[in-house]
């Protein structure tokens, strides 16, 4: 593989230069030690990113069922909408408390939780205002909008409850399933969009006509205060300004604290003890993702761990290639068996082809993570093996954390 660029990987062309497998070395890349990872006491919070529909949740929840049976004291966090987490789990529901999961072995505990975006934002105006301030506040519509659905609320408020679990100091480990984002920048610039905007210079102009002291100072201020108003009141609506408004000025006290609180984790993503593993299936698309996430993070100096290659494909006979076998199969098509007989011929022609298009998927897959190798030969991968059915009980994920630790299937 040659020239070309990084992008090139992204989209699925065999080319790359930004590192290449040594000579006489296949272009593998390097093995992800998972249960060293988790056994290392240094280690206390672990992040799963990714694009959606890789699996992410599962290997969150997986990693924490496996490092709890190795003895850690473990909290997943789930931001991921469905369910899944908690049927798997054994929880009848998963909500903004951690709860135990039973069925654990070993020394260790397991438990688990399900972000409620609204009601963490609800946690932080209680924690950092009056009652009666508080109050206002959370009855206030714009509030109500901006907790329950505004862009980058859902993010910014994973990391408020990781701060939360990081200061206090229960557990050995935290895991970390990160919302389903198409890129990075959701996840690494929502919290501190957030933060800018809560402390925008829009959001302090609408503030200022609470703040400025005198008649006189007031008088002149609302001039200019009447055109702003009167231009985003066509805009959003009187009704929205107002909310707005008042929304602005119960919530000024607070405004420092969510830059503050958004900077202080920020910066415990990037500290020692954080690793962050890259999910991704091995197709085009969700690797051309794990790439841009790779960039992303190394732009910003978060600590990667390693990529999280799922659901890949394997066989019983590799040694039978795609083309002997449907050579095989053409064969008992066209002349038959003088041993068996012609509904044993079907099945077996059948299951030979099934065979050969199988080895074509695992081509494929070989062939994909090989471009995404190239491009990145230093990023650790485990693969995981791609489970007969779905996961929906501990028995599944001790399963996923095995081929995570190198075991089955591996």
């Amino acid at each position: 593989m040659t020239g070309g660029s990084r992008g090139d990987a992204r989209t699925g062309a065999a080319h790359g230069t930004r590192g290449t497998a040594k000579d006489g070395v296949r272009a593998r890349g390097n093995e992800l030690a998972v249960d060293r990872l988790i056994d290392d006491p240094a280690t206390r919070i672990l992040v799963c990113c990714g694009s959606g529909g890789v699996g992410k949740t599962t290997t969150a929840a997986a990693i924490g069922l496996r490092a709890a049976e190795r003895g850690r004291k473990v909290v997943v966090l789930t931001i991921d909408p469905a369910r899944r987490l908690a049927q798997s789990m054994g929880l009848t529901e998963l909500d903004n408390t951690p709860r135990v999961v039973k069925g654990v072995g070993g020394e260790g505990e397991l438990q688990a939780m399900m972000l409620d975006m609204k009601r963490t934002f609800d946690e932080v105006v209680l924690a950092h205002a009056e009652p009666e301030r508080a109050k206002a506040i959370m009855e206030n519509p714009f509030y109500q909008s901006l907790s329950a659905g505004f862009a980058g609320t859902q993010e910014y408020m994973a990391m408020e409850k990781l701060g939360q679990l990081r200061d206090a100091d229960e557990w050995d480990l935290i895991v970390v399933d990160t919302p389903p984002s198409r890129s990075a920048l959701d996840f690494l610039d929502a919290p501190n969009r957030l933060g800018s905007f809560l402390d925008g210079k829009v959001i302090r102009l609408l503030a200022a006509p609470a703040k400025v002291g005198g008649r006189s100072a007031m008088k002149f201020l609302n001039v200019g205060m009447g055109l702003l108003t009167g231009t985003l009141g066509k805009i959003f609506g009187a009704q929205l300004l107002t909310d707005v408004q008042t929304f602005v000025s119960a919530m000024d006290s607070m405004f420092g604290g969510f830059r503050e609180r958004a900077d202080r984790t920020y910066q415990l993503l990037k500290a020692p003890g954080t690793a962050f593993l890259v999910v991704a299936a091995p197709e085009r698309d969700a690797l051309r993702e794990a790439a841009y996430f790779v960039d992303r993070l190394g732009a910003d100096r978060m600590p990667l761990a390693g990529l999280v290659l799922n659901r890949v494909h394997g066989t019983g006979a590799p040694q039978l290639t795609a083309e002997r076998a449907l050579a095989a199969a053409e064969a008992l098509e066209e002349n038959g068996s003088e041993t068996a007989s012609p509904e044993a011929e079907l099945l077996a022609a059948g299951l030979l082809r099934l065979h050969a298009e199988r080895m074509q998927v695992m081509a494929r897959e070989r062939r994909t993570r090989d471009r995404f190798v190239s491009v990145y030969p230093d990023v650790p991968i485990v693969e995981v093996a791609a489970l007969p059915g779905d996961v929906h009980d501990l028995d599944g994920l001790r399963a996923v954390g095995e081929r995570l630790g190198g075991g089955a299937g591996q």
